[in-house]
């Protein structure tokens, strides 16, 4: 039998994530020594070299103790939380990941959810959706809300909601006010698109596949939302956006959705564990809210969707 502790394990998922023994010592409380030192009675126990040495930091070996290490951390959480939930103390801590788009309701989503669960605390980190889902592949945050569910690594996707995806322009713009506009008649327009890689940008290149020409001016790239809109109610061109970032901006007047025959596109929202991820009653709280509630706290368009959901 193995005499591991679950501190070496953290010590061994802390030294994985900061990829250095100084750092792990640091975000543990630690000094480096007793860092080394743990990690080197855990590869005394085991018999094998868990790290590479290296200039650049410490690089796991391929003995899979990381994944273990998770699975262990995992387990002992819980149970802990399994605990004070039979004792009737509804607590835990989850880290949520949202792509991009995400960010314009989940604060919403945070603040209903522990309205109904004081005790349950929440963290949120939002990036691109390859960055969120490398956070998800490195059990970095526990939850990620996001649209096509990753393909990489197993995964468990909850489906919480619908995510339209529509075409905007500046009030002003020649389009605005048209029914049932061609996709012919969108190639001739200026567009500014997201990054490549990006689910809404992956999404128009299938929509407009079909076209003969294509979009005939070269697109215009932007990072971010929030620049993508900008730029829109500026007039520098029009944009295919989800409906869930503009809200505001068509309440206030400054963006319009275009009337495109086919859109709204229907894509739906995920919630996403880790296949590996052991579910704990704050986990299991969130699918269940996230189920229920969900769909409310999602910003509303007026436009009616198509009879079902897009496969784009």
């Amino acid at each position: 039998m193995l005499n591991i502790s679950m501190r070496q394990m953290r010590t061994l998922l802390a030294i994985q994530k900061h990829g250095k023994i100084s750092a792990a010592a640091r975000a543990m409380g630690l000094t480096s020594p007793a860092v080394t030192l743990q990690l080197q009675q855990l590869e005394q126990e085991l018999g094998c070299q868990l790290f590479l040495r290296t200039k650049s930091g410490a690089q796991p070996t391929e003995i899979g103790a990381i994944e273990t290490a998770y699975r262990m951390v995992n387990e002992l959480t819980s149970l802990e939380e399994t605990v004070r939930a039979h004792k009737g103390i509804a607590a835990g801590t989850i880290r949520l990941g949202v792509v991009s788009t995400g960010k314009y309701f989940a604060p919403r989503v945070i603040a209903a959810f522990t309205a109904v669960h004081p005790g349950i605390s929440m963290t949120l980190v939002a990036a691109n959706r390859a960055e969120i889902i490398q956070k998800l592949h490195d059990h970095d945050i526990d939850v990620a809300l996001m649209g096509r569910p990753p393909t990489s690594f197993k995964v468990n996707a909850t489906l919480f909601g619908d995510h339209p995806l529509v075409f905007i322009a500046n009030p002003d713009h020649p389009l605005v006010g048209r029914l049932d506009i061609s996709k012919e008649e969108l190639t001739e327009q200026k567009f500014i698109v997201r990054e490549r890689g990006s689910g809404t940008r992956s999404s128009l290149e299938f929509f407009m596949s079909d076209t003969l020409e294509g979009l005939r001016t070269t697109p215009t790239e932007m990072d971010s939302n929030e620049t993508i809109k900008q730029a829109v109610i500026a007039g520098l061109g029009i944009a295919f956006i989800s409906g869930h970032t503009i809200e505001q901006e068509c309440r206030a007047g400054s963006l319009a959705i275009l009337d495109v025959v086919e859109t709204p596109i229907r894509r739906q929202w995920f919630s996403i564990r880790h296949a590996s991820r052991t579910s704990t009653p704050a986990l299991q709280a969130l699918d269940d809210f996230l189920r229920l509630r969900g769909p409310s706290l999602l910003p509303v368009l007026s436009k009616p969707y198509p009879a079902s959901p897009s496969q784009f």
